[in-house]
């Protein structure tokens, strides 16, 4: 499976009226069978779909994070006419006003959506225009269904009628509370707080708390500081900050019990696709409920060469840094190339290629050439496990 460095994407959160939480529930969908087998790829820890607009394929991100979204290109495409406008924040808390209208069809494979309430942007940065994401399937369009879902078999099902999927063998439920845009919000207890956590298909790591949550000078958690910027917004990158990963002995999700879990710090809390991945689930809005079904267990490691980078005006920048002593890079450090490939004069296509293929993913140590303050510099950096 590939994976895109140490970056976790996050795409919407958002800020509405009364006017908007109606928006939201505008809409129906239909299908041409009981169950309907959507064609799903899970690659870049997202699950990704095709999606049919006036004739036109395009490639979406399924969700349950955002509402649904759709880009300018397909507003303009098909001549829609704005509903109203609302400031909408991404994950970064980075703001803009942007456009509400509805979507008149939409398909899905054999799945017909009409009349849908969508968000016009265009997700913006290098990593989504890399992953070439046209739009998002959102909550407030997947609670017209019931879905299940099974990453490892690239598979997605969606039904009107919950019995058409047993949930006998499902040991997990939790409950959630579906918010305005329909996201739903699962209570953990984590480090002894009650915290909320959004069930996010749009989050590439694992699980995420608010900063406010962890406190690294009290009590005996071991823990790892990075600095800089650890996650992709909509809008784009947010500013560096400092973050906390360490393990928990056990905490609880809804009223199940998990154990050795990995948890960083951030500006949300979040429960994503690398824990997701081990399960076969169902979304239920309905009932307000996710069954689950454990389908591989695996010991969560952070692994890591210190650093993490991403590429801005086509250079490779360090933009994250774990906090080890005499480590011989800085952030902003200009990468010129990884094991002697050169990563100088890039294009926007050679961007996406090693973007998408981070050319240190299968190794344990590299050959790292840098630019900083006119001087150009060599080291060798290996892999480590932290929180070992």
């Amino acid at each position: 499976m590939k994976k895109i460095s140490l970056f976790a994407y996050v795409f919407l959160t958002i800020t509405i009226s009364a006017q908007g939480k109606k928006f939201f529930e505008t809409g129906e969908a239909v299908l041409k069978n009981p169950v309907e087998k959507v064609n799903l790829n899970f690659e870049y820890e997202l699950p990704l779909v095709k999606v049919e607009i006036d004739g036109k394929m395009y490639q979406f991100l399924f969700d349950t994070g955002a509402p649904t979204v759709i880009s300018f290109a397909i507003f303009n495409q098909l001549k829609l006419k704005e509903k109203h406008t609302s400031k909408v924040s991404d994950s970064q808390k980075n703001k803009q006003k942007q456009i509400f209208t509805e979507i008149p069809e939409m398909k899905i494979d054999n799945i017909i959506f009409k009349n849908i309430g969508t968000v016009v942007m265009d997700l913006q940065g290098t990593e989504f225009g890399c992953i070439k994401i046209d739009g998002i399937i959102g909550a407030n369009q997947m609670a017209k269904l019931f879905w299940r879902i099974n990453y490892s078999e690239n598979n997605l099902e969606a039904t009107q009628n919950l019995t058409n999927f047993s949930i006998e063998g499902y040991e997990t439920i939790f409950s959630f509370d579906p918010k305005m845009q329909k996201t739903p919000i699962i209570e953990a207890k984590i480090l002894d707080k009650k915290i909320e956590m959004t069930f996010d298909t749009g989050f590439t790591g694992s699980m995420k708390i608010l900063d406010k949550y962890f406190d690294p000078k009290k009590g005996n958690v071991k823990f790892v500081e990075t600095y800089g910027i650890a996650s992709i917004g909509a809008f784009g990158a947010g500013k560096p900050q400092v973050s906390y990963h360490f393990k928990t002995g056990e905490i609880m999700i809804d009223q199940k019990k998990f154990g050795n879990q990995l948890i960083v710090t951030g500006s949300t809390s979040l429960l994503g696709n690398e824990f997701l991945k081990k399960f076969s689930y169902i979304l239920d809005w309905k009932n307000s409920k996710i069954y689950l079904h454990q389908i591989k267990e695996d010991e969560p490691k952070l692994e890591s060469f210190g650093f993490g980078y991403r590429f801005i005006d086509n250079k490779a920048k360090v933009v994250l840094l774990f906090n080890d002593k005499d480590f011989p890079l800085k952030f902003d450090d200009e990468i010129l190339s990884i094991n002697h490939i050169s990563l100088e004069n890039l294009t926007n296509e050679t961007v996406c290629t090693y973007l998408l293929n981070r050319i240190e993913k299968d190794v344990n140590v590299i050959n790292i050439k840098i630019k900083r303050e006119g001087k150009v510099l060599n080291f060798v950096i290996a892999k480590k496990e932290y929180l070992k």
